[in-house]
């Protein structure tokens, strides 16, 4: 533990010293938000009035806040790799599961901190949940372990590319996938097949499940099933990347 913790504070100090880092992770959310409340809000909001949409918006602004933290691990980590820091870190006298969970716990630190500026502006701008205490520990449980499984798989995904353009696809996916979910507009309203794909991927019972949560409203099932691709991402995520770090190295 003593290890990670100084990995941590590593991965912190590195966040400070990188302005790109700190505006993807932190600033990058709240100009979506504002974007999507002031600009193409009235577009998308059909059927609901500004303060509805607001609330409907918050829970997809808090996924792409999740994803845009997993990004740029992966590029962290990535940089680690190539540069041939973890190899060194390898040769030393430390706890090696260390080295990637002080890259997880950092930018799950980093990532809620970004989440709850989010919160905090989305309030600024009208949104009002009414979610009850007891509702707001549990999407803070949802969005923490969303954050854990993402991570897990950005720490993959840099370890396994070979140079930061490697990571792109990754990052290709965390960002569209929100769009082609019930982030921003209700899958009913979409056409064809884009229809069924959103209302069957991974990302879309997850944030129904977080608007739910902050507005009181019933999840029902969607909570279990949140639940559940939450766990699987991070399973996999975690094999992975364990599976990577014990490669020899190149």
């Amino acid at each position: 533990m003593r290890d990670a913790m100084t990995m941590l504070r590593r991965t912190v100090r590195h966040t400070s010293r990188n302005p790109g880092a700190i505006i993807m992770t932190v600033a990058m959310p709240v100009v979506l938000l504002l974007l999507f409340v002031g600009v193409l809000g009235g577009t998308l909001s059909a059927g609901m009035s500004d303060d509805d949409y607001i609330d409907y918006l918050v829970a997809g602004v808090l996924l792409m806040t999740v994803g845009y933290g997993s990004t740029t691990t992966a590029l962290a980590v990535n940089r680690d790799m190539t540069k041939g820091i973890i190899n060194r870190f390898r040769t030393m006298a430390i706890s090696r599961a260390s080295v990637l969970t002080g890259h997880v716990l950092g930018s799950t630190v980093r990532t809620l901190l970004s989440a709850v500026l989010v919160v905090l502006v989305a309030l600024a701008l009208g949104f009002r949940p009414t979610g009850d205490p007891a509702r707001w520990l549990a999407a803070a449980g949802v969005l923490t372990l969303l954050t854990v499984a993402m991570t897990w798989l950005g720490v993959a995904v840099g370890l396994a590319a070979k140079t930061a353009e490697g990571t792109t696809p990754f990052t290709l996916i965390t960002q569209l996938l929100p769009f082609l979910s019930s982030a921003f507009v209700r899958p009913e309203t979409m056409s064809g097949t884009v229809r069924w794909f959103a209302a069957h991927e991974p990302f879309t019972p997850i944030i129904d499940s977080l608007r739910g949560l902050l507005l009181g409203t019933a999840i029902g099932a969607t909570g279990l099933l949140a639940t559940g691709w939450c766990l699987i991402l991070a399973t996999a995520g975690y094999l992975w990347a364990r599976l990577l770090f014990r490669r020899d190295p190149q």
